[in-house]
């Protein structure tokens, strides 16, 4: 019997801003969007802040918004667990962090601190780190080092001087603690196992071999003058830093899960694949778990979350697909999974490597070509109820700034939808077309490489056009019970999403 299939397309980073002014995808060519939203159902979603889980006014990010999707349901996210852990005090007493300065004290060794330097929130924020510093202070412990890692991704190309000042008087304030080692995001936080970069972090921090600095600010500000911007500084360590010693701890408190485990595997596993080293005998605290197999303390655990939509389908027999590029397949897999790595009964996974280059701006079509084609062969089997497709594009190109490169790609993802949308018309089937967030809707002269709080658009397409009546706002958690609506499998009551398809049609 031939499957009725529904098919997510993610155009990942795709939101919605009225306006052409610095608007890549008003300013693109885009004649399929423009036919689908000609005639099909459509209105827009809310994907930041509340919505996913974040404070109000956050920016979304892949992360929370996969999770939501796949959840059901609105999840409070790392960011809002820990800052209230701040405000209730939990934070002083959590055993993970404790037990890292009590072998620091027993040992007479040092405290790493390493994490990204960012207050957007995406994936980490500048107050845990200043709750870190209070926390050593209040266990009479003082002996720490802070490695920063450079953002320029999340937040402008250059903000990162100001965090670091801010960074500075606190540290004046405390009377302790020593900016030992500073690293782009591009080096310390790669997720697509170019491990040359990470390896360039990972000889800073740990066997302090890097270039040298005597004054972080005034270093930085020569980066820029170099174009040298945030994401990209090149790994460098304060004179006189030795590295990290035997009997050390390293807190590496990053609570977003994806880019800080190559990072963390070079610092702590015995097998490991990106290049021969000596791994040190370090005490490591993960803010949060990083990945399954993962054997260190962890300061905070997921919550366990049941009948996620992959569950939810698994569990009535039915088969589905998980599609996507390096960059974004732990999104359609983990994340959507409820950050659990393992696959459900029946889901079936395809990755496509991403392009190996430097940026994206200088390969804007990604993979997208590869992804679509072997997906239209998928789609033609008709064997899959439920297909997630992630198209990077969007967000990978929009993070680069690059007006031109974003407007290829904003070209290349709308010629992708028009085709893989014509092969589900053809079976049959039922398209969801929306994104996780918004950013490359907001490019313009002035490099901007963040993501934005913009409502993203959902758009159904089916044979059935605009009989089908969708109400008139919702947000990324009603997707997963919209989909159970069109496979006629009832909501759980863990989803709190409601259907964005009206009851009467």
């Amino acid at each position: 019997m031939k499957i009725k299939q529904v098919v997510l397309i993610i155009r990942d980073g795709w939101g919605y801003r009225a306006g052409k002014k610095n608007n890549t995808i008003a300013l693109g060519k885009t004649p399929n969007t423009d036919k689908l939203m000609k005639n099909y159902p459509h209105i827009l979603l809310d994907a930041s802040g509340e919505a996913v889980g974040l404070p109000k006014g956050f920016q979304g990010n892949s992360e929370v918004g996969h999770m939501t999707i796949g959840a059901g349901r609105r999840i409070s996210q790392f960011l809002v667990r820990i800052n209230q852990s701040i405000n209730d005090k939990t934070f002083f007493h959590n055993k993970a962090f404790l037990d890292a300065i009590q072998n620091c004290k027993k040992h007479k060794t040092k405290l790493h601190l390493i994490g990204l330097l960012q207050t957007e929130g995406v994936h980490s924020h500048m107050d845990h780190l200043f709750a870190f510093l209070d926390l050593c202070k209040k266990e009479q412990f003082y002996n720490v080092y802070i490695h920063i890692i450079t953002d320029g991704r999340d937040a402008p190309v250059t903000a990162s001087i100001e965090k670091i000042k801010k960074l500075q008087k606190k540290i004046r304030k405390i009377g302790f603690g020593i900016i030992a080692t500073i690293s782009g995001r591009y080096y310390a936080m790669d997720r697509d196992k170019k491990w040359d970069r990470t390896q360039r972090a990972y000889d800073c921090i740990i066997r302090a071999r890097a270039g040298e600095y005597s004054d972080i600010v005034k270093q930085i500000q020569e980066c820029h003058k170099k174009d040298e911007t945030d994401e990209f500084i090149i790994p460098r360590k304060l004179i006189g830093y030795s590295g990290v010693k035997k009997n050390d701890a390293i807190i590496f408190y990053n609570f977003r899960t994806d880019r800080p485990r190559q990072l963390t595997q070079a610092i702590i596993e015995k097998k490991f694949e990106g290049w021969t080293r000596t791994r040190p005998n370090v005490y490591f605290v993960a803010m949060t778990e990083f990945y399954d197999s993962i054997k260190t303390p962890i300061a905070f655990v997921d919550i366990p979350l049941k009948n996620l939509l992959g569950e939810v389908i698994s569990h009535y027999g039915l088969k589905q697909l998980r599609i996507s590029e390096t960059e974004k397949y732990a999104h359609v897999t983990s994340f959507f999974n409820g950050c659990k790595d393992a696959p459900y009964k029946n889901e079936e996974r395809i990755l496509i490597p991403s392009p190996r280059v430097a940026t994206y701006d200088l390969k804007p079509e990604m993979s997208i070509f590869e992804i679509t084609d072997k997906l239209l062969l998928k789609i033609d089997e008709e064997k899959y109820a439920f297909i997630v497709a992630n198209l990077v594009n969007g967000d990978m190109v929009g993070h680069t700034g690059v007006l031109e490169a974003s407007l290829r790609a904003v070209e290349v993802v709308d010629e992708c939808v028009g085709k893989i949308t014509a092969k589900i018309l053809e079976k049959d089937g039922t398209a969801l077309v929306f994104a996780d967030h918004g950013n490359i809707e907001d490019q313009g002269t002035k490099r901007n490489t963040s993501h934005t709080t913009n409502k993203v658009p959902f758009i159904l397409v089916s044979q059935k056009g605009k009989e089908i009546k969708l109400q008139k706002k919702g947000g990324l958690q009603d997707i997963a019970p919209t989909v159970l609506s069109l496979l006629n499998i009832e909501k759980p009551p863990e989803m709190t999403g409601d259907s964005l398809i009206k009851k009467n049609n």
